[in-house]
């Protein structure tokens, strides 16, 4: 969805108007340093819990996960932010360029999410055991964050 958005649509709203690509860059990269203070001020202990989860089936998760993914701005503005920059080719259409980056990002995504799903476990077993992982985790998100935003700002056209 947000691929296409950005290939046939906003991307060539991009591509010609530099101003505009900076207010999204601008945005994206704020946004991202917003997240960062967001976890910087937050408590580094990490708490499961498995009360108060309700149960749900199978596709009343996929539907849940398609259609906060679809409504989630942070989505948009990193495609928007990102993606142009990764552009890798002068011959190829942009349109072309934009899905082979959004079947990477899909393909990683899935590879990444399907893996934490599987590792549920050992990674709460893990967390629950290792109390000092919750501040290595906060760091490492405020590194990460922090990092994003730096080369979204100073990234070119």
């Amino acid at each position: 969805m947000h691929t296409t958005l950005v290939a046939f649509g906003v991307s060539a709203l991009i591509k010609g108007n530099d101003t505009l690509f900076f207010i999204i860059k601008l945005f994206g990269a704020l946004y991202l340093l917003y997240l960062a203070y967001k976890v910087y001020e937050s408590d580094a202990e990490v708490t499961l819990s498995r009360e108060h989860v309700p149960q749900k089936t199978m596709w009343q998760l996929f539907k849940q996960g398609v259609i906060m993914n679809v409504l989630n701005p942070k989505v948009s503005l990193f495609f928007l932010a990102f993606f142009p920059a990764y552009l890798f080719s002068k011959t190829l259409s942009t349109v072309t360029q934009f899905y082979v980056l959004g079947l990477l990002f899909m393909m990683t995504s899935f590879i990444i999410f399907s893996t934490i799903a599987i590792l549920a476990g050992y990674i709460s077993n893990y967390l629950k055991s290792h109390k000092n992982t919750g501040v290595f985790l906060k760091w490492l998100q405020i590194i990460v964050f922090v990092g994003i935003a730096v080369f979204i700002l100073f990234s070119e056209k």
